[in-house]
């Protein structure tokens, strides 16, 4: 199960709201926690390689930072930081990398990303003070302070603001510059959609064309040893020519209507991007192929939390 990897602190005096929470799998069976901790309760993720890694959550103090939710861990992380340190590989590589994480809230993946060996790890969030603080906090915890991780930086940048000074110059410094960007429950904002797709195009390097799948990547596609559970080695090192890749998941917890049109294929391509492949996987670990619409499915709100949408997606190629 996904949300296994999470720890909370046991020794916390419950709230009204941790009990409602803690009761709502009593009431509905199959409800699932898909998001985790807050600004006073530090969550901590069980890493399989690289142990527990303590995350500090941002205590928002305006409303748009209030807005944005990045004050909690989501399940979207969780996967994504698992696929980055379990694999497939070399689907999900990222060692000897240039790797940006857009929207990273805690900084889990870019953090596991630097872990695994990432050449350089930038990890970016709204360009709010508490919360470029707390990414700090977090890299400084589990990176900087027992020495490892290597060369990694933290910036703030707001998606669409691009080689402008606003950013002190990060986007403008960076641009086409990451082989691999990682977004984590980014897409519940439809308005954002169009400007979070051009700037995971205006930081991703440029990308060979490739034939697109809906479908789950296949053993025979990665390795001879089963999806996710594929131990870091040398022997599927990143090389040049795969080009720059972005990985893209995000819960449906919030609905597939909001989601679902970052996806579009018209849309993807006016602002630079291509969709390499994309599928859904459940908190158990289940896969399918990616459905726009699920009918009847998707009105179900306990049910649509335990599934994500997985998207790689690439930059449009030359001539293509």
């Amino acid at each position: 199960m996904l949300t296994d990897k999470i720890h909370l602190p046991d020794d916390l005096e419950p709230t009204p709201e941790d009990i409602m929470s803690s009761s709502l799998s009593v009431i509905f069976p199959d409800d699932i926690q898909n998001q985790h901790g807050d600004s006073h309760t530090s969550p901590t993720y069980l890493s399989p390689l690289y142990g527990p890694l303590t995350l500090s959550l941002a205590d928002p103090k305006t409303e748009t930072s209030r807005t944005l939710f990045s004050h909690f861990l989501w399940n979207a992380s969780v996967l994504l930081a698992e696929y980055l340190e379990e694999g497939p590989f070399p689907l999900f590589e990222t060692r000897d990398c240039s790797v940006l994480e857009l929207g990273a809230g805690t900084g889990l993946s870019g953090m596991i990303a630097a872990l695994r060996g990432a050449r350089r790890t930038v990890i970016t969030d709204y360009p709010a003070e508490e919360v470029v603080a707390n990414v700090e906090v977090n890299v400084k915890t589990n990176l900087r302070e027992r020495g490892r991780g290597g060369d990694v930086e933290v910036w703030g940048h707001e998606w669409g603001v691009l080689g402008e000074v606003e950013d002190n110059g990060v986007s403008k410094r960076y641009k086409g510059g990451f082989e691999r960007v990682l977004v984590a429950d980014c897409l519940w904002m439809p308005w954002q959609h169009s400007n979070l797709r051009k700037s995971i195009a205006w930081f991703l390097t440029p990308s060979p064309k490739s034939n697109s799948s809906t479908s789950p990547p296949k053993r025979d596609e990665t390795s001879s040893i089963p999806p996710h559970h594929h131990p870091p080695s040398p022997t599927h090192p990143y090389t040049p020519s795969d080009g720059g890749r972005a990985y893209v998941i995000a819960g449906f917890h919030t609905g597939r209507a909001k989601m679902a049109p970052f996806f579009d294929a018209e849309a993807m391509r006016g602002d630079g991007l291509v969709v390499e492949r994309i599928w859904e996987r459940n908190a158990e670990g289940t896969e399918r192929e990616w459905r726009v619409d699920r009918g009847e499915e998707d009105k179900d709100v306990t049910g649509r939390k335990r599934w994500l949408v997985v998207g790689v997606v690439r930059r449009v190629g030359e001539g293509e």
